[in-house]
């Protein structure tokens, strides 16, 4: 229904107009004369106003322009019982819709106020789409200078079409120095962008995530580069548009966040972790005798080595002596060496590791293994910083950094006589104590993550990571092997993987079975006729960790799921009731 503003000065026909038109369900108003009409114009919107052009007092054609100065955007249409080429004119040109001549049927003006209206409404439609696209525009400009991604859109000739101010802000340049130029002229430094979009426009096929450095002054930017064809409204091929994410920054706390969970090949977030780290790094510039306990896998040399490498020394050899793994005699030479004959089959002279460690460090490793006259020699060179060849008596200076390490509790051998206490007070001017992996287990992702990384590149697989139900399982497991042995775990998982993620299949049955309901910090076996209770206890743990869903338990226990279904039954485990 349309809202329609009659203005005719006579009466009868203004009646019969609003007549004709409230028959086809318009809301008709009607005036007299030019000074109604404008009042009416004053309190609503018409859509159509169908007027005389002889009125009292201003014309018809005075209230078009009106309307027209106005703005007001409804049709016109005029009616005149006197009709005349320069009244019409001048309709025209004020932009009257139609002209009829009295009279006027009722056909006539039902047919033109028809088509009047059509037009308004066709007319509304185009402005409000062209309003609609002003605002779209107005809001996509918005968007495109408010993202923090920088974007740049090239020609099939690689020429710059558009380009917002993220993209401006990353390149250092003003948005206006790059509109309309070509590409290549864009910014030096910027080639590797410049054959990504080169590449879409060759292949018309996207260019992800592709890293490059743009110079920066006497710095670098760390970028990553999308490219993406550009397709236009009508779908035919019109350029390619490039994005650029400034990844400096993000980078930069990345490496930071990397550092502090990352010291020379030991890694740890932990809060013993960092500790040892500040530790070390205090250590660094001293030669103070250290000695480093912990259980077997923890990282004992890893530390050993990092004390070596942070410090001055660390031009100078690093020597490992395995003192568990020799005799006594045999262990004496390694450490000092032998001149020809001291011993049967001493076919010539030969030094010793901390000769060999001069200016450098040597880590004695298992130290709580040594003999008690290895013991003794040892003491004195920790004292007097000299010693002898078996089988010489010139005593040889030496300038070597001692690192001692154990898995062995030294006070306890102590007490039981096996080992000099004077040594250990040599030795343990700084202890660092490693703690086992079950006391820092928030580690573990890390070391996982570690160690997939380095199978990844010695294996050749592609394996992203570990499942959640597999990490579940190493978070539970007690790992009395420590590091070492999470390694070799996530080795043989590699091994056995061929999907994206490692599942709990891919572990070890013992690790598995273990990793749920683990018997405690100290992963001590339980006592034999406890073992149906652990059972019992550890499946009715993964029934409620997994909500009592059977196949995933039976996963996480690496157990195929009727014969826990079987080990349910003889064990009396029921869901319990909701």
């Amino acid at each position: 229904m349309a809202h329609i503003l009659v203005v005719e000065d006579e009466a009868v026909l203004q009646l019969t107009f609003s007549e004709f038109l409230s028959q086809k369900g318009h809301d008709v108003a009607s005036a007299s004369d030019y000074t109604e009409a404008l009042a009416h114009l004053d309190e609503s919107d018409f859509d159509l106003v169908v007027t005389d052009i002889i009125l009292a007092g201003k014309t018809g054609v005075d209230l078009l322009r009106t309307i027209r100065e106005r703005g007001l955007q409804c049709p016109v249409v005029m009616i005149t019982g006197e009709p005349n080429v320069e009244t019409a004119a001048e309709a025209v040109r004020l932009g009257a819709f139609d002209y009829l001549a009295k009279p006027v049927t009722r056909d006539a003006l039902q047919r033109v106020a028809r088509l009047a209206l059509e037009q308004k409404r066709i007319s509304d439609e185009r402005d409000h789409y062209a309003k609609q696209m002003e605002i779209y525009r107005s809001d996509l400009q918005a968007i495109f200078n408010s993202v923090t991604e920088g974007i740049i859109t090239v020609d099939a000739e690689m020429c710059v079409r558009q380009v917002n101010s993220a993209a401006a802000r990353i390149l250092g340049l003003a948005t206006c120095a790059l509109s309309g130029k070509p590409f290549g002229s864009v910014r030096k430094g910027f080639e590797r962008a410049e054959e990504a979009l080169q590449e879409t426009l060759r292949t018309r096929e996207p260019v992800v995530d592709r890293r490059m450095l743009l110079p920066n002054g006497e710095d670098e930017k760390i970028l990553v580069i999308n490219t993406m064809p550009l397709i236009s409204e009508r779908g035919s091929f019109a350029g390619a548009v490039l994005m650029i994410r400034d990844m400096t920054r993000l980078t930069r706390l990345e490496r930071q966040l990397e550092d502090s969970q990352q010291y020379r090949n030991m890694i740890g977030k932990s809060a013993k972790m960092q500790d040892i780290f500040r530790l070390i790094r205090e250590l660094a510039e001293t030669d103070t005798t250290v000695l480093v306990v912990g259980e077997s896998g923890t990282g004992k040399e890893l530390v050993a080595s990092a004390l070596h490498h942070a410090s001055p020394r660390a031009k100078g050899p690093f020597l490992r002596v395995n003192c568990a793994a020799l005799s006594e005699d045999i262990l004496e030479s390694e450490l000092f060496g032998h001149v020809k004959g001291a011993f049967t089959g001493a076919v010539k002279d030969r030094i010793g590791r901390f000769e060999a460690a001069d200016n450098g460090t040597i880590l004695l490793d298992e130290i709580g293994d040594i003999s008690p006259r290895l013991q003794l020699r040892l003491l004195r060179v920790l004292q007097e910083r000299e010693f002898e060849r078996v089988g010489a008596s010139t005593p040889i200076r030496t300038n070597v950094r001692v690192i001692a390490s154990t898995n062995q509790d030294l006070e306890r051998k102590i007490r039981a006589g096996e080992f000099r206490q004077d040594l250990y007070y040599r030795l343990n001017v700084v202890r660092i104590h490693i703690p086992p992996l079950r006391e820092r287990k928030q580690d573990i992702p890390l070391l996982v993550d570690h160690f997939c990384r380095r199978f990844n590149r010695s294996i050749r697989r592609e394996v992203t990571g570990v499942a959640p139900d597999s990490m579940e399982v190493l978070l539970n497991y007690p790992w009395p092997g420590n590091v070492r042995e999470l390694e070799n775990c996530i080795e043989r998982a590699f091994v056995v993987c061929h999907d994206s993620q490692i599942q709990p299949r891919h572990l070890p049955p013992e690790i598995i079975d273990r990793g749920i309901g683990a018997t405690g910090s100290s992963g001590a076996t339980q006592d034999p006729n406890a073992a149906a209770t652990s059972e019992r206890e550890r499946i009715i743990h993964v029934l409620k960790q997994t909500d009592w869903n059977v196949a995933k338990a039976a996963r996480l226990l690496g157990i195929a799921r009727n014969t826990l279904y079987q080990r349910l039954k003889s064990l009396n485990i029921d869901r319990p009731n909701a």
